[in-house]
């Protein structure tokens, strides 16, 4: 099974977490159906749900080494992890701020080395978008479910063997759909920004994804209520769960095909992470 996620650090009723599920048929993947969880708990119960899953998630796996370095925080992967989780929202924003704050404008934020060819925002942001936030909320959940994260974490074998089989990918839909529409938006959280030229992105994206006009040479099965919905989806977080998707059955086939890091480079920063098909 493949999972892409759109994941939300808050979620609630209206703004929840986007799980799309389908699978990968040669070179086609076809949606299945879409979960959609209002809370933080409900997601950590989806995940303790004894299911394989190959799964693309919306939220950073890693901050960059040179803050790290900077605050003096564990360089280990697992350990910095454990720390950051240690952190409240308030104690984070105020770590990254002073490190902001001793640095040129222009110069802020520090970068991820797969930030470039992505195209994504620092993972240490804590507003528009609060990424860090949202690798505060999601990565501890995923820890403690014992996940495989390649690159970063294997979990203990004493895990029971059905846990290996579940991996979890840092996804970013905005690199795929940046692809097809160079800049031009395709949702808004903002109601009065919900514009016909959106609703029209919307529709090119879904159709070029429909006739695998991607790098990644893989077409996207839909059915005609699923496009429906995804077309009429202003907000455009469903959408970004079935790139997440799309870009997971990417990673799923280069594991196949024998890479063991799901099609992630063999010399990435395993403190930083990366970002699948970046």
């Amino acid at each position: 099974m493949l999972i892409g996620c759109d994941f939300s650090s808050a979620p609630t009723r209206s703004k929840p977490i986007v799980l799309a599920q389908g699978h990968l048929r040669g070179a086609v993947v076809v949606l299945d159906r879409l979960e959609f969880l209002p809370s933080l708990t409900a997601f950590e119960q989806w995940l303790q749900q004894a299911q394989a899953w190959v799964g693309g998630f919306d939220l950073p796996f890693g901050l960059p080494r040179e803050l790290l370095i900077t605050l003096g925080w564990p360089l280990d992967w697992q350990a910095c992890m454990q720390h950051y989780a240690g952190l409240s929202r308030a104690e984070i924003r105020d770590a990254f701020a002073g490190f902001c704050d001793s640095r040129p404008v222009g110069g802020k934020f520090a970068h991820r080395a797969c930030d470039g060819p992505a195209g994504s925002s620092p993972s240490m942001k804590w507003v528009n978008p609060p990424v860090a936030f949202m690798l505060h909320a999601g990565v501890p959940r995923l820890l403690a479910a014992g996940v495989v994260m390649p690159g970063l974490h294997m979990p203990p074998p004493e895990h029971n063997k059905a846990l290996h089989q579940r991996v979890a990918l840092e996804a970013y839909p905005g690199l795929l759909a940046r692809e097809i529409l160079g800049n031009r938006s395709y949702k808004s959280d903002d109601r009065s920004k919900q514009t016909p030229e959106r609703l029209i992105a919307r529709k090119d994206l879904i159709t070029a994804l429909e006739a695998g006009q991607t790098r990644l040479a893989l077409r996207l099965k839909l059915t005609h209520a699923q496009r429906d919905a995804l077309v009429d989806d202003a907000k455009g977080d469903v959408l970004d769960a079935v790139l997440c998707l799309v870009q997971a059955a990417w990673g799923s086939h280069k594991h196949a095909q024998g890479d063991l890091l799901y099609g992630l480079p063999a010399d990435l920063d395993p403190l930083e992470g990366w970002i699948v098909t970046a």
